[in-house]
């Protein structure tokens, strides 16, 4: 099974540094010297990891072959992939690897049924479902504790609380403000 664990970012300095966008709980394992990871797009890669180190907060890798700014600057937005034993897990009892959750039905807590996740999207405050709804529309649901009150991978569902206005149509919050007024 593959799962992605970073994503190439903007090129630092001359000597083919980049920095990346991490997207796993374990950098140390997966973004580690001498790491070799698929790409998307695949003819990319595959790239073996050089060196690694943190600047500033930020994680910089330097993959074999890529020597300077122009070879660096050329990976950008490149994701990199790592082969995983399917039957790994994460850690946590609340923890779940992206594949995990695509495609699981959103619900409210009442069973009215919101849609289909199709993409998570990783913000650096937290991650955000994008559901498609039935009528083809799309609404972001923030993957935090307070809203996704459930994931039930049997089941294959999440459950959400969502706050007022979260998943409410546009035109059921005009007119409740038109019977406020």
């Amino acid at each position: 099974m593959q799962l992605v664990v970073a994503r190439i970012g903007r090129a630092h300095g001359i000597k083919g540094e980049v920095t990346v966008e991490v997207r796993t709980d374990e950098p140390e394992l997966r973004l580690g010297p001498g790491a070799v990871l698929a790409t998307d797009p695949a003819g990319v890669g595959p790239l073996t990891i050089e060196t690694g180190r943190v600047h500033s907060g930020r994680l910089l890798l330097r993959f074999e072959g890529v020597k300077d700014r122009t070879g660096a600057e050329a990976l950008r937005n490149t994701l990199l992939i790592a082969e995983i034993d399917p039957e790994e897990l994460p850690e946590g009892e609340d923890e779940y690897y992206d594949h995990q959750l695509m495609d699981l039905d959103v619900v409210t807590e009442d069973g009215t049924e919101v849609g289909r996740i199709t993409e998570i999207s990783h913000l650096p405050s937290q991650d955000l479902f994008i559901v498609e709804r039935p009528d083809g529309s799309e609404v972001m649901i923030p993957f935090v504790e307070e809203i996704v009150t459930e994931i039930d991978l049997e089941e294959q569902r999440a459950v959400i609380a969502p706050p007022p206005g979260l998943i409410d149509d546009r035109a059921e919050i005009d007119s409740s403000r038109d019977d406020d007024a």
